[in-house]
C-alpha cells in the first residue's frame, strides 16, 4: 500500500510529461496512456484532497458552522457566518480540478480497453461519492456535461438541477452494486478503499444509496422510503471492517498526506467547541479526541470548550481570558497526523441510518435499539483505524450505554446527534446530515457584520472563475436554485 502511495508522485509526473515522446514499438497514432490502476489509486486520493480544501471547505467553514470547533481567528469565516468567497468556493475549485477530470478520465479508459464491468462499477461509485459531496455544498452542479472537456469538448458544462442529478446517482449506485460480484477487482491492491474486493465495494454502493436515500427525506419522503428499502435489501456496512477510508503516509508530499494532518501542522487556531465537549462529558471518546492545549493534558477535568462566534475582545468581555491556550484542542495523537486516515463513510452511520429506518417505517427489523447500541459501538471502537492507541475498552462502552439508554420518546434526536458526534472531521457527512435532520440542536451565533442574519449557512458559494469563464450556465443555475448565498437552500433541503 505504501509503495502505491509513494510512487503516485512519479506515475502522475510520467504522465504528465509524456505528450510528444515515441518508444519504440508503441503505436504513434495512439497516445501512451497511464494504467487505469495507477489513475484509481490517484482519484481516490484527489478525493481525500489536498490541505487546500480540506483547510476551506470542511474545516474553516463546516466543522465550526457544525460546532466540532470554534475559534476566535477571524479568517475562520464558518465559526462566524462571515464570508470569503475563495474559501467557500474551494471544494468546487479543486474537484473539478482534480477527481471529476481523473474519474472521467478512467471511465474513458475502461471503454476504450473493453475493461471488466466490475472495474466499471468501482468507478461510478467513487464518482457518485465525488458528485454527491459537490452538489450537498452547492446544491445545482455541473454533471452531465462535467469533466468532458478532451474526450467530449465540452468546455462549458451546464449545471444540471440537483433532483435531476440525485436521481442519476442513484441509479448509477443501483447499477454498480448490481454488477459487482464477490472476487477481487482488476484494480487489486491499487484500489486503496477496499484492495479490490468487490463484495465491500458493493456494501459501500448500498451504504451510500442509504445514504442519499435518506437525504431526500424533505423533499420526497415515499422515495427516501423505497430507497431506504432497497438499500437495506441489497446489503449495507456489517462492521467497522467496511469503513470507506483512504489511508495516508507522511511522505513523500501532497495528496499522498491526509490533508487534515496537514492543516493541523499549520494551523492552531481552532478549539473544541463548547457544543462537542458538553455532548462527549462522560464519553470514552473524551480523552481521545481532545486535549488541552496549553500541556496536552487529556483528563476530562481538564477539558473545556471554547463558544463559537467570538473574536478575542468578545472573549475577554465575556470569561475575562486574553487568549485560548487553556481550552481544548484536537488530540493530537490521533486523526489529525498527515499519515492518519481520511474517513468517507463508517460501519457506526449506517447502524444510526438503520435505527432511523427502524423508527420512520419499521424497516431493518423494525427495532431501532440494537441498531442504535451497534451505531454507537462501533462509533467508538472505529478510532482503532488510525491507532491502536485509540482502542476504547468494551466495558466502557458497555457502561456509557447503560448510563446513556436508547430513548424512543426522542429516538430521531438522540440517533442523529450520535451521527454528528461519529461525522467528526468528516464535515461534508456532518453538515449535511444536520440539514437534513435539523439535529442536534444547535445554537446559532450572531457575530457582528456577519452574512446570514445570525443564521446557520446552509450551502457554501460557486466559483468566481465559473462566473466568468461559464457565466449562462452560471446564471441559468442561479435563476433556477436561487440567488448565490450562504442561505439559499439546495433542492432537498426545503424547509
Amino acid at each position: 500500500m505504501k509503495k502505491i502511495l509513494y510512487i503516485l508522485s512519479i506515475v502522475l509526473l510520467m504522465g504528465a510529461c509524456d505528450e510528444g515522446f515515441e518508444e519504440l514499438n508503441v503505436d504513434p497514432t495512439k497516445p501512451s496512456q497511464v494504467p487505469v490502476t495507477s489513475k484509481l489509486t490517484a482519484a481516490q486520493l484527489f478525493t481525500s484532497g489536498e490541505r487546500y480544501e480540506n483547510w476551506r471547505a470542511n474545516l474553516i467553514y463546516q466543522s465550526t458552522m457544525m460546532q466540532h470547533y470554534a475559534t476566535t481567528a477571524g479568517y475562520w469565516s464558518g465559526d462566524k457566518y462571515t464570508w470569503n468567497q475563495g474559501y467557500a468556493s474551494s471544494l468546487i475549485d479543486r474537484y473539478y480540478e482534480n477527481p471529476v477530470k481523473s474519474v472521467e478520465d478512467i471511465l474513458y479508459q475502461l471503454d476504450q480497453d473493453g475493461s471488466p464491468a466490475e472495474m466499471k462499477a468501482i468507478t461510478r461509485i467513487l464518482r457518485v461519492f465525488i458528485f454527491s459531496r459537490l452538489t450537498d455544498l452547492y446544491g445545482d452542479i455541473p454533471y452531465s456535461e462535467a469533466g468532458k472537456a478532451v474526450t467530449e469538448g465540452i468546455l462549458q458544462p451546464k449545471y444540471d438541477p440537483q433532483s435531476e442529478i440525485y436521481a442519476d446517482m442513484l441509479k448509477e449506485l443501483e447499477e454498480s452494486a448490481a454488477a459487482l460480484g464477490t472476487g477481487t477487482s482488476g484494480f487489486g491492491s491499487a484500489d486503496l478503499f477496499y484492495g479490490g474486493n468487490q463484495a465491500q465495494w458493493k456494501r459501500f454502493a448500498n451504504s451510500m444509496m442509504l445514504r442519499l436515500g435518506l437525504r431526500l427525506i424533505k423533499v420526497d419522503p415515499a422515495a427516501a422510503q423505497a430507497w431506504a428499502t432497497k438499500a437495506i435489501a441489497g446489503g449495507v456496512m456489517e462492521s467497522n471492517a467496511d469503513i470507506a477510508f483512504v489511508p495516508h503516509t507522511v511522505g513523500p508530499e501532497g495528496v499522498n498526506q491526509n490533508g487534515i494532518g496537514e492543516v493541523f501542522q499549520a494551523d492552531n487556531n481552532q478549539r473544541m467547541s463548547k457544543t462537542f465537549i458538553d455532548f462527549l462529558q462522560d464519553d470514552p471518546r473524551l480523552p481521545i479526541l481532545a486535549s488541552r492545549f496549553s500541556d496536552g493534558s487529556t483528563d476530562p477535568a481538564d477539558l473545556k470548550g471554547l463558544p463559537n462566534g467570538l473574536d478575542l475582545e468578545m472573549l475577554m468581555a465575556d470569561t475575562g481570558e486574553e487568549n485560548i491556550d487553556e481550552y481544548a484542542e484536537p488530540n493530537r495523537n490521533f486523526m489529525t497526523r498527515r499519515d492518519s486516515p481520511m474517513i468517507f463513510q463508517t460501519y457506526a452511520e449506517v447502524e444510526f441510518m438503520l435505527a432511523e429506518c427502524a423508527v420512520r417505517w419499521g424497516l431493518a427489523g423494525g427495532d431501532p435499539e440494537p441498531h442504535y447500541n451497534a451505531g454507537v459501538r462501533a462509533a467508538m471502537k472505529m478510532y482503532e483505524i488510525d491507532s491502536p492507541d485509540a482502542a476504547i475498552a468494551d466495558a466502557d462502552i458497555d457502561a456509557y450505554l447503560a448510563a446513556k439508554p436508547f430513548d424512543a420518546a426522542n429516538a430521531l434526536e438522540q440517533i442523529n446527534t450520535q451521527y454528528w458526534a461519529a461525522t467528526y472531521l468528516n464535515e461534508y457527512e456532518a453538515f449535511s446530515n444536520w440539514r437534513r435532520t435539523g439535529f442536534p440542536v444547535l445554537v446559532p451565533v450572531v457575530y457582528p457584520g456577519n452574512e446570514t442574519g445570525g443564521t446557520i449557512p446552509r450551502r457554501l458559494t460557486y466559483s468566481v472563475g465559473d462566473q466568468a469563464n461559464n457565466p449562462d450556465n452560471y446564471a441559468e443555475a442561479i435563476s433556477r436554485q436561487g440567488p448565490d448565498l450562504l442561505t439559499t437552500r439546495v433542492w432537498w433541503d426545503t424547509e
